[in-house]
């Protein structure tokens, strides 16, 4: 795997490194030794997908309080999207900024999202998967957001959002000194 830079310390693209040969290819996607050595949160508890009928669907900005905050591996298995993460750490010289990354089936590209960051995507074609790997479990008590349209953090969605969820559309913005 080739670990790159974002301009938000510790949110990092992942690239397979692909193995070719007349069959096609193999790649490592995941190890929890080289995440260790990268510095990553190698736990992993759950696993889940999401399916967007249609291009412009915006999932997001969600994220988990303590206890139970959240790093996230995140890839597109079909279709593609514009996957956002904003940093929400408290002490973070990069509090409030936002980075983001296309993730497309066929880069077969990933975005490693730590803990302490805000995360959603927009979907830029109809017919998109995406597949989650995250450290720790769902804990509906602590699950939050902020708004995808907040101002102060200006987030530039590439596409019109065409469908978002009720609950996406109630999260609060961020509000001075919070």
């Amino acid at each position: 795997m080739i670990f790159k830079e974002t301009k938000l310390k510790d949110v990092l693209v992942i690239e397979p490194e692909l193995i070719k040969d007349e069959r096609g290819f193999f790649a490592c996607t995941w190890s929890p030794d080289e995440f260790e050595r990268q510095g990553l949160n190698p736990r992993l508890m759950q696993c889940n997908i999401s399916f967007n009928n249609r291009r412009g669907t915006l999932r997001g900005m969600h994220f988990q309080e303590k206890p139970h905050e959240e790093a996230k591996l995140v890839r597109c298995t079909r279709g593609s999207m514009y996957d956002v993460a904003v940093d929400l750490r408290p002490d973070s010289p990069t509090r409030y900024q936002w980075a983001a990354v296309e993730l497309t089936a066929n880069s077969r590209r990933m975005l490693y999202i730590p803990e302490g960051f805000a995360h959603g995507y927009q979907t830029l074609a109809d017919d998109t998967e995406i597949f989650y790997q995250m450290s720790e479990t769902y804990h509906p008590e602590v699950a939050r957001g902020v708004r995808w349209d907040d101002p102060r953090l200006g987030v530039e969605w590439p596409l019109e959002v065409t469908v978002i969820s009720k609950r996406d559309l109630e999260f609060d913005l961020i509000k001075n000194g919070q």
